[in-house]
């Protein structure tokens, strides 16, 4: 008998393992502390992956296959998966084992260590999910995000014309994606569902699981079925494809949601393919042009075939030791307000509260608003890291190191992007609602009531000007810096001295 592991972030209904009912194969699944310990998360992730992967057992079970699912009860004796595997494999008579490629450098440093020592054969195969090999970093063309998309694109024949050219003329439609949401938009109302979950719920409680947020187990908003992740992405084609594109940066109160597609954690636990994801958006652009424009779906295959596939390529890359660069020295602890929104700036406090409520917060809150003021603040990378890979649902370490120890906090020195995402306080006021109702004022720079963003700002530029003072793409705003009186100047270094101080009490 072979016995074959699966991983709650491997639900993928489409991999050939599947294809044929094997009584000599027997499938393990496993809810195991290891994997709900390894960094604190948020309860609707534990849930989410604990629901989904329970209804894929399931799933394989009424198809014919042969599964042995083992709940947080059952797997207590075993603290980690090394010995729980080892303990199936006896119990199972194994004759063979096998695995599927892990997302995670440490579970495949763990299984592939494990592994070595076994005395029976055992295989590694790949998960059949991604569009790019782990070693896509050398295969295409990564300086930049974009030449990488560029090379997807024309592999895939996404969006292309008959001569393999770029729809419109254009690879890319950003300069048009970044509208404010006017006030008179409507927004669709999300697309949730009412899974209940109490059992699961119960036993994280007995186990003493500590997670981050609240949950209704009654009712959990998050698909757990390829079914339900199918509809919710015939739900986004329809009613969020058509602004998707424009408003993808917008930053609201008006809803937790707003025209994005909530596909991440289906896509991450693999119950969606990336390439069906991206088939199907631009299948309903060329069906509905008249209410789609180009610039709506290039905007969102950008995310799913350039963004999520170059993301990947550098962590497999650049780890293990990527997750350790520190390339601005930051050393702050994170403030106790991340933990319950509890400050007087309206932008982090909105953030915040809606990532602790539902597990969720869209790309430009978690680059622009959360993240910003970490690389403003200084915050230490290790802590921003187990903050976002904690309190998302959607967050696996593959996707999410990237985005907050590169993207976010340029922790990497520029690999994932070539200047550091870092803006003041006219940001926000740009692409959101919030400054209105702020307790500081966005236009000072400097002073007790002034925005934050703002001093740490120019503080940020200051301090850094070693590191950062050559990027080309810097170069006006360390031009608008050298031009300011300096009287203003000093007032916002102190100004941001003070706040540095004082991160707590803002």
């Amino acid at each position: 008998m072979e016995l074959r592991l699966i991983l709650g972030d491997q639900l993928n209904a489409g991999h050939s393992w599947f294809r044929t009912p094997d009584p000599a194969v027997c499938y393990l699944l496993a809810e195991l502390r290891q994997e709900t310990d390894y960094c604190r998360h948020h309860r609707q992730k534990v849930l989410a992956f604990f629901a989904a992967m329970r209804a894929f057992a399931a799933a394989l079970t009424q198809a014919g296959h042969r599964v042995c699912y083992l709940t947080l009860d059952e797997s207590a004796p075993w603290p980690d998966l090394p010995s729980l595997l080892t303990a199936q494999l006896e119990a199972h008579q194994a004759e063979r084992f096998a695995w599927q490629s892990p997302d995670e450098w440490r579970l495949a440093h763990q299984l592939a260590q494990w592994a070595a020592d076994l005395a029976i054969p055992a295989q590694e195969v790949e998960s059949e999910h991604f569009l790019t090999p782990r070693d896509g970093w050398r295969r295409y063309p990564h300086s930049r995000m974009e030449f990488f998309y560029r090379a997807l694109r024309k592999q895939y024949g996404v969006l292309l014309d008959e001569g393999g050219q770029p729809l419109g003329g254009r690879w890319n439609f950003d300069a048009e994606n970044r509208a404010r949401l006017p006030d008179n938009q409507p927004i669709p109302a999300p697309l949730t569902f009412a899974n209940e979950v109490s059992e699961i719920d119960a036993m994280l409680t007995r186990h003493g699981v500590s997670t981050i947020g609240h949950a209704d187990a009654s009712a959990l908003p998050w698909p757990v079925t390829r079914r339900q992740s199918r509809a919710l992405l015939e739900h986004f084609l329809v009613h969020g494809l058509p602004h998707f594109g424009r408003y993808q940066d917008a930053l609201s109160e008006r809803g937790w949601s707003l025209f994005h597609s909530r596909l991440s954690f289906s896509l991450n636990s693999k119950m969606l393919h990336p390439l069906e994801v991206i088939r199907a958006a631009e299948s309903r652009w060329r069906a509905n042009q008249a209410t789609i424009s180009l610039s709506q779906v290039e905007g969102f295959i950008r995310q799913i075939l350039g963004w999520r596939e170059f993301v990947r390529a550098l962590y497999w890359e650049q780890m293990p030791a990527y997750g350790r660069v520190n390339f601005l020295g930051a050393d702050r602890p994170l403030p106790g307000f991340f933990w319950s929104g509890e400050t007087r700036m309206a932008c982090m406090r909105h953030a915040i509260r809606q990532s602790l409520e539902h597990g969720y917060a869209h790309h430009i809150q978690r680059l622009m608003v959360t993240g910003n003021f970490a690389l403003l603040a200084g915050i230490d990378p290790d802590e921003v890291d187990a903050w976002y890979l904690g309190i998302y649902v959607d967050a696996i370490e593959w996707v999410e190191l990237p985005n907050t120890r590169g993207m976010s906090q340029f922790a990497d020195g520029g690999l994932m992007g070539s200047k550091p995402y870092a803006s003041s306080g006219a940001y926000l006021a740009r692409m959101g609602h919030y400054c209105k109702g702020c307790h500081y004022e966005v236009k000072a720079r400097s002073g007790p009531d002034s925005c934050p963003f703002n001093s740490l700002y120019w503080h940020f530029l200051w301090r850094h000007r070693d590191k950062l003072g050559a990027n080309p793409r810097l170069a006006l705003p360390y031009a608008n810096w050298d031009g300011q009186p300096e009287a203003q100047r000093q007032a916002m270094l102190a100004t941001a001295e003070h706040h540095l101080l004082h991160l707590e009490r803002l």
